[in-house]
């Protein structure tokens, strides 16, 4: 039978080790944020400075690259040598887990996993997300300094599109304004139908729905496309934040 010491002393060695699991998860998200900064940057010498001499990286599409200097000269082959194509990457929020790796309880480690998305970056166009995956990282402590010795990237696949756009009610005469033919020049023609509440897209045999934002703005629940109606007289298609047709109404 426990005594009301023994449970105060279990109770403070618990608190000790989360109180201390808190603070190295705080501190490995902090490197990781640092590093992924200096991703997003193209800042290849700062990347090289969170790895260990030895590091093994290994990708589920690339490969393995072995060793400091071959890594970072991935980075600036693959990443960073085309100034009109660049990658952003940000974490998924909440998916990151931290666990303390201990040898005679003494933190000599820690493993961090969780998943990221990847952002291609073009002048003149809007991000576009161009894929999910999962992560596994190493971290070695080593004279009181925190470097990568291992990396996994892995279940690289598409990004799931989250519509975050609200749809708003439209009368059956106000929906009508919009249908007719449209012809643009990468698409040729697409009919536009009266649905109810929503309007069809019909572009050959294919037809898809397009639902109200606002008036004369009607968006697509499943991708990044807005549809903009112009005064009875064209449709603006925009994707990922920018232009990317504009049909005429031909009827």
């Amino acid at each position: 039978m426990k005594t009301f010491l023994t449970i105060i002393f279990l109770a403070l060695y618990s608190l000790s080790f989360a109180q201390t699991d808190q603070e190295l998860s705080s501190t490995i998200i902090r490197l990781d944020s640092l590093f992924w900064n200096s991703y997003n940057n193209c800042d290849t010498a700062k990347m090289g400075s969170f790895f260990t001499e030895d590091v093994e990286f290994y990708h589920d599409k690339g490969g393995p690259t072995l060793g400091l200097h071959d890594l970072v000269h991935s980075f600036s082959k693959n990443l960073c040598s085309n100034k009109d194509f660049r990658l952003k990457r940000e974490a998924v929020e909440g998916s990151y887990k931290v666990y303390p790796l201990k040898k005679d309880n003494v933190i000599y480690g820690a493993i961090l996993s969780g998943e990221h998305v990847f952002y291609v970056l073009e002048p003149g166009k809007g991000e576009r997300p161009t894929g999910l995956a999962k992560f596994t990282h190493l971290w070695l402590l080593n004279d009181g300094v925190w470097k990568m010795k291992r990396v996994l990237s892995y279940d690289h696949g598409p990004v799931p599109y989250k519509n975050k756009k609200k749809e708003i009610v439209l009368s059956e005469k106000e929906i009508a304004k919009y249908t007719g033919m449209y012809k643009g020049p990468q698409s040729g023609d697409i009919e536009v139908l009266a649905g109810e509440g929503h309007l069809i897209m019909k572009i050959g045999e294919h037809r898809f729905n397009i639902y109200p934002e606002k008036e004369s703005l009607f968006f697509d629940k499943t991708r990044d496309l807005t549809f903009e109606f112009v005064k009875g007289e064209k449709m603006m298609v925009w994707e990922n934040g920018v232009v990317a047709e504009e049909l005429i109404i031909v009827k």
